[in-house]
């Protein structure tokens, strides 16, 4: 059987949105819950059906939620090997390998975190965070390796979810670039959206698209062999927002796009093919030319514990490829 909440609007509410203004009175739903509820036609004002999670409420209007019952999973759970950081009965902090797909879609249909994590913690995660993702509160790209955490049940998912959306959720990554920044440490502003050219890029827009906001420092430039300029630089970067391949398109914004990455930077041949790089060391340039993924890890996560409320910081090291090649930077 459904369950359903039913509020109303009173005189301070008047003029709130909509999906705030639920958020704020159904304490065990968040934001993001909320607005799929809309979409998907579980909301009704005054016995009406209504859509539009960023319409304004007014005073007296009554709202009633409804809680579709919880379909079966259909992904299939697989036995994958998973490098879990962290784990009780409300969270897990996996260590993310590079190649594994976050959660089934378009051209990944199985074999994915998804899978590995419905092997692991069996029927208890069903529903929460939706069908398609159960237990995902935030996601890295396949090629990016790193830390991610998942939540267990409804309660954790609604106040992981929560710390993303107020940016208590911390994360810090670790990041290979070609050249060097001019400005060694800084902040890149610029929101982020469909690419108008590509739809399948994001990019930095002039005008719409969500807020983005990476912090970066760098860490080492690299100039090996004789070349007379940088060749690339190790950087730290730290997400004060979580767009669709953030770092890779600020990154790419700034004229110094990521090693290895196949959509937002040159491919090593290309970018070596330059006379430049000929006095390369024969050891750096096989180094690059077989690194195959966007040199990216999610190295850090800070949280806030969903239970307890206790301050937790997680680091993994870099993974042996990145080590491979950044030994191979310095010669």
């Amino acid at each position: 059987m459904s369950d359903s909440y039913t509020v109303t609007a009173g005189e301070t509410d008047n003029g709130t949105r909509l999906d705030r203004f639920l958020a704020g009175q159904i304490p065990d739903l968040s934001r993001s819950r909320l607005q799929d509820l809309i979409t998907q036609g579980c909301v009704a004002c005054n016995g009406k059906l209504i859509d539009d999670s960023s319409g304004k409420v007014k005073t007296g209007q009554e709202f009633t939620v409804t809680i579709p019952e919880i379909v079966p999973s259909h992904i299939v759970a697989q036995d994958i090997a998973l490098d879990i950081v962290y784990e009780d009965e409300h969270m897990l902090i996996i260590n993310k390998q590079a190649g594994l797909t976050v959660h089934p879609g378009a051209g990944n249909p199985d074999m994915t975190l998804v899978n590995a994590l419905l092997a692991h913690c069996g029927d208890s995660l069903s529903g929460i965070g939706g069908v398609a993702r159960p237990g995902i509160v935030h996601r890295i790209d396949k090629e990016t390796s790193g830390l991610l955490v998942v939540a267990k049940h409804d309660a954790a998912h609604i106040a992981l979810s929560a710390q993303l959306v107020d940016r208590s959720l911390k994360r810090t990554y670790t990041a290979l670039i070609w050249g060097a920044l001019k400005v060694p440490q800084g902040t890149i502003t610029g929101n982020i959206n469909r690419s108008p050219a590509n739809r399948q890029k994001m990019a930095v827009v002039k005008s719409g698209g969500k807020e983005a906001v990476t912090h970066y420092r760098t860490l080492e430039v690299f100039t090996p062999g004789n070349m007379t300029a940088p060749l690339a630089s190790l950087i730290e970067c730290r997400l004060e927002t979580g767009r669709t391949h953030q770092i890779r398109v600020h990154m790419a914004y700034t004229g110094h796009p990521l090693l290895g990455d196949p959509v937002y930077g040159q491919s090593p041949s290309t970018r070596l093919s330059n006379n430049a790089y000929k006095f390369l060391p024969r050891e750096t340039r096989d180094a690059l030319m077989g690194f195959e993924r966007q040199a990216l890890h999610a190295r850090q996560l800070g949280l806030i514990h969903p239970a307890t409320g206790e301050a937790m910081k997680f680091e993994c090291p870099l993974p042996q490829d990145l080590e491979h090649l950044i030994k191979a930077l310095k010669l």
